[in-house]
């Protein structure tokens, strides 16, 4: 059931910027994009800086392999919207969608390194379980991943469980293949702010 909270409440400045979204992308406006500036005093402000450092701070994991993050865990959170919008995004971001798509479909045989699948392997445990120990970490570590790069997939997986769970709360609606293009095309030029 969608809450349409979302389609109501904002400022003249904010109805003048979707409408300008609306013109250009000519798509409407994602309900993700809606729900940062709806109540951008208590969440929106402080979602939108936390999850552009987490997507597009510096990192040692390329902005695909952050996008590929995000899409495995809204996967295993089994949110429709996130899913699509991400595996969009770090299909965009690698120029390689069947390889987002073999991940997507079977982690354990999909063609990439062996610190990107241990690392995916502990998010989807962290996702799933709500904890994660110290064997987790040495696994991720042995697989060839260094401790800051742990630390920064720790903070993708922080950013999208909390936006999973908006998503699922409000409902957000699926957009058309071509939305979500249009919109991994924005966020590969513009970030998350």
């Amino acid at each position: 059931m969608r809450l349409d909270i979302l389609d109501h409440g904002y400022s003249p400045k904010t109805k003048l910027l979707f409408a300008l979204i609306r013109l250009i992308s000519r798509h409407p406006v994602p309900d993700a994009a809606k729900l940062v500036f709806y109540r951008p005093d208590f969440y929106g402000a402080r979602a939108k800086a936390f999850t552009h450092e987490a997507m597009r701070g510096t990192s040692d994991w390329s902005v695909g392999d952050r996008e590929l993050m995000a899409a495995y865990v809204s996967q295993v959170n089994e949110t429709a919207f996130c899913v699509r919008a991400h595996t969009a995004t770090a299909s965009r971001a690698y120029q390689d969608g069947p390889r987002v798509a073999a991940v997507l479909a079977d982690l354990e045989s999909a063609p990439i390194e062996e610190p990107l699948r241990a690392t995916l392997r502990m998010l989807g445990k962290l996702t799933r379980e709500g904890t994660v120990g110290a064997e987790d970490m040495r696994e991720v570590l042995a697989a060839g991943a260094s401790p800051r790069q742990i630390e920064d997939a720790l903070a993708v997986c922080a950013a999208f469980n909390v936006t999973d769970r908006l998503a699922d709360a409000f409902g957000f609606a699926l957009l058309t293949p071509e939305g979500f293009e249009a919109g991994a095309d924005h966020l590969l030029k513009r970030g998350y702010r």
